[in-house]
């Protein structure tokens, strides 16, 4: 089997769509001895955020020496990130053998009814905890993929849990108020198991906070038990801040992300840190902390892809993430000229995420299109067209004419869609456009 034909087995279970609910893929963990009951598992949910404090919090606990797992979704640079070893995508010839082995295990459970059609995302949780471990992984970082109650991630036994941030996105299956979706994230909440939470609105952080205490787990809030006050952009790119807690403070800490919410996301990676550190019996130190969150570097969020011409991807997929990049775009970028080439997928409110791109001063904005089962089609989003939006047919042309034409006056901020980022990612770092490494 090739690796070409092992990812096409695994997209053909794409067709079963995003089912929630648990059975399938605990038929699917007991054919295989239940591996998610033994490795130790940090369960983060969040509508946006997840990314980046998974990256943070992988980057602070290898710091501290150890060997970090992450399930994350969706890639944007290779399919073999979704499951990560200390950074490192899963070797071609490993997940060949896990497809080779889940294949048939999958296939003889299509044939009873009440567990058949397991997900191509149901699969992967199945294998990254196979996988992390054989590779007798320290610590598993999961990433929900959708929710929390009834994600296929919610298998996991974690020694801690977190919830980022908590916004519309996914209505049509979490719910249509921020209660009804936080208490989809809230699921992920166990017995006695701590929470860590994030910058999260009133209303939506009282039905997590009830959750918590329902299960009797002790509930660690963002500007109570920890809070973080930002101080500075970084000389560089990234952003400055200080974090307090219960063990002290730290000051002058620095991420190498740009943009005020990931002041916030390191906020709750640091506290995830320094509960484990607490758990696990480990010294919580101050020069681990400054050095790995300066490791921590995550593709297609506020990320510079080069410095000259200056483009920018951020894959501000939802209103919640849209407004962030909004702000981030005013207050770093206020003395440039702003293009804007933006595609997103037809589940989402592309009319807000468009209406809020359109308060940034000095932007125009390139509405586009791209390969992919529900990328928006520009014929039903034509009217969209005004002074600030022109609709470009061919995303490859649009963006060749904006390159053509920037001067160091000049911004390119590619957005929308992660898919959309990482298509177009891909053809700029081939063009040698990446300063970043």
């Amino acid at each position: 089997m090739t690796i070409e034909e092992a990812i096409a087995w695994i997209h053909s279970r794409l067709p079963f769509g995003s089912r929630p609910g648990l059975d399938r893929v605990n038929a699917l963990l007991e054919v295989v001895d239940h591996p998610e009951k033994k490795v130790k598992t940090i369960h983060i949910a969040g509508t946006n955020g997840k990314g980046s404090t998974v990256t943070y919090l992988r980057c602070l606990l290898e710091e501290a020496g150890l060997t970090v797992g992450t399930f994350t979704s969706p890639y944007i640079e290779t399919f073999n990130e979704r499951i990560s070893i200390n950074g490192k995508g899963i070797p071609d010839e490993e997940l060949i053998q896990l497809v080779e082995k889940y294949q048939p295990l999958v296939e003889h459970l299509d044939k009873f009814e009440v567990v058949a059609g397991i997900t191509e995302f149901e699969t992967l949780t199945a294998m990254a905890f196979d996988y992390f471990l054989e590779k007798q992984v320290d610590i598993a970082i999961i990433e929900v993929g959708l929710g929390g109650l009834l994600d296929s991630t919610n298998v996991a036994q974690p020694m801690l849990t977190a919830i980022t941030t908590i916004g519309l996105d996914h209505t049509e299956v979490l719910g249509k108020t921020l209660e009804e979706i936080a208490a989809q994230k809230a699921g992920i909440i166990k017995q006695g198991i701590p929470v860590v939470t994030g910058k999260i609105e009133p209303n939506a952080l009282a039905v997590i906070n009830e959750t918590a205490k329902n299960k009797n787990a002790k509930h660690y809030l963002f500007g109570e038990e920890y809070r973080v006050i930002y101080q500075h952009p970084a000389k560089n790119w990234g952003e400055v801040f200080d974090f307090y807690n219960e063990s002290g403070k730290m000051v002058g800490l620095s991420t190498s992300m740009l943009g005020q919410h990931q002041v916030e996301n390191a906020g709750v990676a640091i506290e995830l840190y320094a509960l484990y550190c607490q758990m696990e019996k480990l010294p919580f130190r101050e020069k681990e902390v400054k050095n790995g969150l300066k490791q921590a570097h995550w593709p297609g969020r506020m990320e510079r892809l080069s410095e000259e011409p200056l483009v920018i991807l951020d894959g501000a997929h939802n209103p919640h993430a849209m407004k962030r990049l909004v702000q981030n775009m005013k207050k770093e970028f206020s003395g440039y000229r702003i293009n804007i080439l933006f595609s997103a997928l037809t589940t989402k409110n592309v009319n807000s995420m468009l209406q809020q791109l359109q308060d940034i001063p000095n932007a125009h904005i390139y509405l586009t299109t791209f390969e992919y089962p529900k990328a928006i089609e520009l014929d039903q989003v034509a009217d969209l067209a005004n002074q600030k939006v022109s609709i470009v047919s061919l995303w490859q042309f649009g963006l060749a004419e904006i390159l053509e034409k920037m001067t160091d006056e000049d911004v390119l901020l590619v957005t929308g869609s992660l898919y959309f980022i990482s298509e177009v990612r891909k053809l700029l770092v081939e063009l040698g456009g990446n300063d970043e490494g």
